[in-house]
């Protein structure tokens, strides 16, 4: 085994939080009195290890200490006990902008925060069209920063970071600001990275992000470490604390509201007989039943497919189906979702359902990994993955 990249060991790290602050010695000494304040406790004897050539992850609320645990990695904050060794070189982007002066045009502030970040000017000139690139920001690499908006900020802050080629790589929810396409060319940088053995430490509040591209996460809570593991079982224990789920019956956990509730999900065949498994291929149904405690305005149903290791393979909903009902009133009743054909490959596959208000910002319920079925081997084929594809191959020949 490896030493890991970062080692993490007793760590605590308090703040002096002033409810009456002298300004000055001349205050202190008019008032006759010190300052009062109370000690803050923003992390409490953590400990963990981050394996090398991982993307690691760090879960948490806001004030859990996931931000001062990044700073105390990249010392710019020193712990008040314990210690923490990271291995190799290290570039942190800790918040939009940081180490860049406004006045200074993004050209001087690529040398600027390249040196800051251990760069040597000859390595910066090599790899100064590459960090514009990156950025996008090309057309205005000459203007002053001040004149950036957040996006630009970050972008050509993070290209630079990146661009140190550090064996460790700290991040803090700068993905938050950037677009889809710099969101996926920054995904695809933290693989390449995975890919040659360096490390990548981020905080993010996108969860199923988090679920996606990291191997491992520690959950904090008020400065405390509650579990670290495999990411998208801390992803779902994290999830659960924060929904406030419950067990639900027949497995699973379920959340929401309770106007309505979504009593099971059963897979149907063809003839819509009740099934544990099905062929690759075949038809099937999703049937969910329900209960309504009330008269519900345009509810929208949902489903998704995760693999039974947690991978998210896909959703649909009353919205994508034009399936938005204009209300329904108290009762039970069932919907079905059809798919024509399974394609999937043979696996165990796990079945998520929920519903939601039309504009999607309140969940009645949710119902997480209540059924779980199998695929079994069917037609089409393929050589790997969790899809089967409608594909075909033509026959290898020879020009002469």
């Amino acid at each position: 085994m490896s030493e890991p990249a970062v080692s993490v060991d007793h760590v605590s790290k308090h703040f002096r939080v002033y409810s009456d602050r002298n300004q000055s010695l001349k205050a202190t000494v008019l008032s006759g009195r010190r300052a009062k304040y109370q000690s803050f406790e923003a992390l409490k004897d953590v400990t963990f290890d981050v394996p090398q050539g991982t993307t690691f992850g760090l879960l948490g609320r806001n004030g859990s200490g996931k931000s001062t645990l990044l700073k105390c990695m990249a010392r710019i904050l020193n712990p008040n006990s314990g210690s923490i060794t990271t291995r190799g070189r290290v570039a942190a982007m800790l918040e939009v902008g940081s180490g860049f002066h406004p006045e200074l045009s993004g050209r001087e502030n690529v040398y600027l925060n390249g040196s800051i970040l251990g760069m040597s000017r000859q390595e910066i000139d090599r790899k100064f069209d590459q960090i514009v690139d990156f950025s996008g920001v090309e057309p205005f690499i000459d203007q002053p920063v001040k004149n950036y908006s957040s996006g630009m900020y970050v972008r050509l802050g993070f290209a630079v970071s990146i661009h140190v080629e550090p064996d460790v790589l700290l991040v803090d929810e700068v993905l938050a600001v950037g677009d889809m396409e710099f969101q996926d060319k920054c995904l695809d940088k933290f693989a390449q990275f995975r890919d040659e053995g360096r490390t990548v430490v981020v905080v993010s509040h996108g969860v199923e992000q988090m679920r996606s591209f990291c191997d491992q996460a520690a959950w904090l809570d008020h400065g405390t470490l509650q579990a670290i593991g495999d990411a998208s079982d801390i992803v779902d224990r994290y999830s659960d604390v924060g929904h406030g789920a419950e067990e639900a019956a027949g497995g699973g956990k379920r959340y929401g509201t309770g106007e309505i509730r979504i009593d099971d999900i059963h897979l149907l065949d063809a003839e819509g007989q009740p099934i544990e498994s099905a062929p690759t291929g075949s038809a099937v149904a999703l049937r969910l039943r329900y209960t309504a405690r009330q008269r519900v305005e345009r509810p929208v149903f949902g489903v998704s497919l995760a693999t039974a290791g947690g991978k998210h393979l896909w959703s649909y909903d009353g919205i994508a189906a034009g399936a938005v009902p204009d209300s329904i009133d108290a009762g039970s009743g069932s919907l079905d979702i059809r798919i024509d054909r399974l394609a999937l490959m043979p696996d165990l596959f796990d079945v998520n359902a929920d519903v939601k208000d039309h504009h999607k910002t309140r969940t009645f319920d949710a119902l997480e990994r209540s059924l779980r079925f199998q695929v079994t081997s069917g037609s089409p084929r393929a050589a790997g993955g969790s899809m089967v594809l409608d594909a075909s191959m033509t026959m290898p020949m020879t020009e002469s």
